[in-house]
């Protein structure tokens, strides 16, 4: 891999200054601006449980209310339930299935995929072996069903807390287990009549209110919105165990682990959803952690402004939008958009009824929270139009103060740093015996507590009191083969590094004409890196020769730019950039100028990777790997029965400099083996674009295809790599009938079998294989196609790597379209054979080697060049 220096945050920031800025002096942040004598209006209130608004979107409240949008079906809308016990307020909300659904619900109803002639999706190669994974079943009593009701009052109750109350007067006849939303009330039992008529007397006028209770659904235990009442159910469970949701997970702060030394807490919790799986609902729970900061964004303010007067307001503003800030307080979490340095807390906004209160007065009155500096800026957070609690449509952004948040996550800075990473892993580094223990008493906890179990009881519901047991499958080791024979590796290890060793490569590229820019401080260790290179080449195959040296005076971007110009011609093969430290800007600009301004494959180095002298050979062995990647030669290949097949990998990235904008990394193989690559990439605002792009990519492939052996493929199998939550129906139902449409474009009787998989990694399944009396992680090439796979898809999970520390996380893929003719078992073994793959390591990885490959792509264009690359450079892997 290039040294590349860190990055901004994945998704990209705004960079604007905020509106009303002042550049020059810059106020620091507790120091000056009087409260001016008629404050200008602000929008809204601060964010609070009680009378402020609920904020959604990008700088969204998360886990509030939802209001039901007009006209939607009430069958599937189970929002803000009150689930009936004495005193219990309203639990948290459910999202409606027809609306969008907010980041971190659970997603109930996915597109049935499964094609109809796979009646079995279950593989057969490897031997059996016994694992356990992070599930526990949900059991109902026999005969369950939920009872669905229609709840009507005439004359008409506006006021959802009255409507709560009158139903709450009649618990004699409905019982105290109920779940009441307003409008549909859901009972574990069936009422004697089909319509039930009750009368309660509204207490400020004592008018006679009827209501008429209408059964209209019955619902069996595996029903969309009998699921999302386990949801909502436990949910409420986890309140009654103590835990606080923040975000879309639950945390205890009870249990937090501090790292005084950063400044930082870590809070332990689960990340948990109840779904139905192949046989069984059941409950997922996982291990998830919090990362806070001890210290407020006052107090982070206070130390960039003593860090840099310069510019303060930009720097501030371009560090802090973006990024996820708590609220301890209220344990909401909102997205920084701006920060408004017109404003302080004594500034007055309008509260619902149309007075006035200071920000001060009201966290005062609110929270019982003191503000202690009068003078520190306001942050903006903007959600996305909403409806509030009177019905009124929330206006303008909300504003909160930094002295009472806090920040979230690591900042880029924070992850580059190895010191704060490795003590952040004592904690959040769980082995599976541990992660197995926690999941445990996290079990027992629900299960021994009298409130949980009473809710439970009431429904007729119950946790099992372990973990799932079942059986997966480990497939054979494959055999790797390079020009000078082949080998076999360590299966347990998944690295074959110490093997090929003294191996050749497959092919070889001459590098005869290459260039190698260094700083003139640095020029000792450029003398020695070239001088092992030369060494480790001949063995491997290839034939490295002497470089244009190139010494500049010192490592200014500039010198690197004009070096390239006055050296490069076109046999130029190759340059190599030595830096003296990481800088983006540096980095950004060399790999602009190669990949677009001059095309030519390059290499840039950082002089800390050289410094150890002792390690320098295999430094220059793994930098001579790259080297002949990206000069367009091959490393190894894995066996490939198939033949005449293209493979295809997909993945996303978003743009760090246009905001909105998204690049997308296309790949395909080139020949039989899987061992020759040819790339394009899209830029896209919408999915339409995305479509339009990728449809221009896939046709691009298949002529290249065309021109190097003479026909087309008769297999294209496709690996979707970055499908967020709720975004597969857009993938089955426009991305891949336009995709498969250009099909047409090559000849009308051109139709090629096809398979379409959609790769997920960021998933919190995990399995744990059995080791005498403890747990470890399975072995590389386990396979799961049971039990914790999904009826409606043709669907199976893949641990293809080794991990050394904590737990392993396995990869689902999910064949949303399949006309190739391939069995479960070839599907999955291809999968694994394309894990072996990925050039930049002797070893299996996580995902198959082509979505690797295109996130790689789409990064160095999202991340540095942010316009296409050149096509010169598209049969070779430059991006390595």
């Amino acid at each position: 891999m290039s040294q590349q220096p860190p990055s901004g945050r994945a998704r990209g920031r705004a960079r604007g200054r905020a509106r009303g800025a002042i550049e020059e002096p810059p106020r620091r942040p507790g120091a000056g601006v009087a409260p001016p004598t008629a404050p200008p209006p602000v929008a809204t209130v601060p964010p609070t449980d009680a009378p402020a608004p609920v904020a959604s979107g990008r700088g969204r409240q998360r886990g509030g209310v939802t209001s039901r949008p007009p006209g939607a079906p009430p069958t599937s809308q189970m929002e803000a339930l009150s689930l009936g016990e004495k005193g219990a307020g309203a639990a948290p909300a459910s999202q409606p299935f027809g609306g969008r659904r907010r980041r971190g619900d659970v997603v109930i109803e996915e597109p049935h995929t499964r094609p109809a002639h796979i009646q079995d999706k279950k593989g057969s190669t490897g031997h059996p072996v016994p694992l356990v994974t992070n599930f526990f079943r949900v059991s109902s009593t026999p005969s369950w069903a939920l009872y669905q009701y229609n709840v009507s009052f005439a004359p008409e109750i506006d006021y959802r807390g009255v409507r709560f109350s009158m139903v709450k007067e009649h618990l004699e006849l409905i019982g105290e287990t109920y779940a009441f939303d307003g409008m549909i009330l859901f009972l574990p039992k069936r009422l004697e009549q089909k319509e039930t008529v009750l009368f309660s007397k509204r207490r400020n006028d004592g008018t006679d209110i009827k209501i008429t209770i209408t059964l209209t659904n019955e619902l069996p235990p595996t029903s969309p919105t009998c699921i999302q009442l386990y949801n909502i159910l436990f949910r409420k469970a986890l309140h009654e165990i103590g835990m606080q949701q923040i975000g879309r997970n639950n945390y205890n702060p009870e249990m937090a682990a501090y790292v005084p030394q950063h400044k930082l807490e870590v809070w332990p919790g689960f990340v948990t959803s109840i779904l139905q799986y192949e046989a069984n609902v059941m409950l997922m729970a996982d291990v998830s952690h919090k990362i806070l900061r001890t210290d407020t964004v006052l107090d982070f303010l206070y130390d960039l402004y003593n860090k840099t007067q310069h510019n303060f307001h930009e720097n501030a503003t371009k560090k802090l939008v973006g990024e996820i800030v708590l609220t301890r307080y209220n344990n909401k979490t909102y997205r920084i958009d701006d920060i408004d340095w017109e404003q302080n807390p004594q500034n007055k906004f309008k509260m619902f009824d149309d007075t006035e209160m200071s920000y001060v007065e009201y966290y005062a009155k609110q929270y019982n929270k003191t503000v202690r500096d009068m003078d520190q800026p306001l942050l903006v957070s903007r959600p996305k139009k909403k409806i509030q609690k009177g019905g009124k449509p929330m206006e303008g952004p909300l504003y909160l103060l930094p002295e009472l948040c806090t920040l979230t996550g690591l900042t880029d800075e924070v992850r580059a740093d190895f010191h704060v990473m490795k003590d952040i892993a004592i904690h959040t580094r769980i082995t599976p015996d541990k992660r197995n223990e926690t999941l445990q008493t996290f079990i027992n906890t629900l299960n021994k507590n009298e409130k949980v179990q009473k809710d439970m009881k009431g429904w007729g519901l119950s946790y099992d009191k372990t973990l799932l047991k079942l059986e997966g499958r480990v497939m054979p080791p494959e055999k790797i083969w390079q020009r000078s024979g082949s080998y076999n590796y360590k299966p347990q290890d998944a690295d074959w590094g110490r093997e090929m060793r003294g191996q050749q490569l497959i092919s070889c590229v001459p590098m005869q004409n290459w260039l190698f820019i260094f700083p003139a401080r640095n020029s000792p260790q450029a003398q020695d890196f070239l001088q092992a290179l030369v060494r480790v080449g001949p063995p491997m195959g290839m034939n490295i020769n002497k470089p244009i040296m190139c010494e500049i005076p010192d490592d200014r971007t500039d010198n690197y730019l004009r070096t390239m110009r006055e050296q490069m011609n076109d046999k130029t093969q190759m340059v190599v950039c030595l830096l003296s430290s990481q800088r983006k800007d540096r980095y950004d600009a060399i790999k602009k100028f190669c990949c677009v301004d001059h095309p030519v494959p390059s290499q840039v180095i950082v002089s800390r990777t050289l410094q150890k002298k002792q390690m320098l050979m295999s430094v220059a062995t793994k930098i001579a790997l790259q080297l002949n990647c990206k000069l367009g030669g091959e490393l190894w290949a894995v066996e490939i029965p198939l033949k005449s097949m293209m493979v295809v990998g997909i993945d996303c990235y978003h743009d760090s400099a246009t905001k909105g904008q998204s690049v997308g990394g296309v790949i395909a193989s080139m020949n039989n083996s899987l061992t020759r690559w040819y790339s394009r990439c899209t830029f896209q605002h919408t999915g339409q674009e995305l479509i339009d792009g990728l449809k221009v990519c896939v046709q691009a492939a298949l002529k290249k295809f065309y021109e190097l052996n003479s026909n087309l493929p008769d297999r294209v199998i496709f690996f979707r790599d970055g499908v967020g939550d709720g975004q597969l129906s857009a993938v089955v139902e426009h991305e891949i009938p336009q995709v498969l449409d250009t099909f047409k474009n090559l000849g009308s009787d051109y139709k090629p079998k096809v398979a379409w998989i959609v790769v997920k990694k960021r998933i919190n399944t995990r399995f744990f294989a059995q080791a005498g009396r403890g747990l470890q992680n399975p072995s590389p090439g386990t396979v799961v196609d049971t039990e914790v796979t999904r009826p409606e898809w043709y669907d199976f999970f893949l641990v293809s790597q080794s991990v050394r520390q904590g737990t392993v996380t396995p990869c689902h893929y999910n064949v949303v379209w399949d006309t190739s003719g391939l069995k479960p078992d070839h599907m999955q073994r291809l999968t694994y054979k394309l894990c072996h793959l990925y050039y930049n390591w002797p070893g299996t990885i996580r995902v198959p080697a082509p979505c690797q490959y295109a996130h790689k792509l789409a990064f160095l264009v999202g991340q540095s060049i942010h316009k296409d690359p050149s096509l010169n450079l598209a049969d070779r892997l430059y991006f390595l």
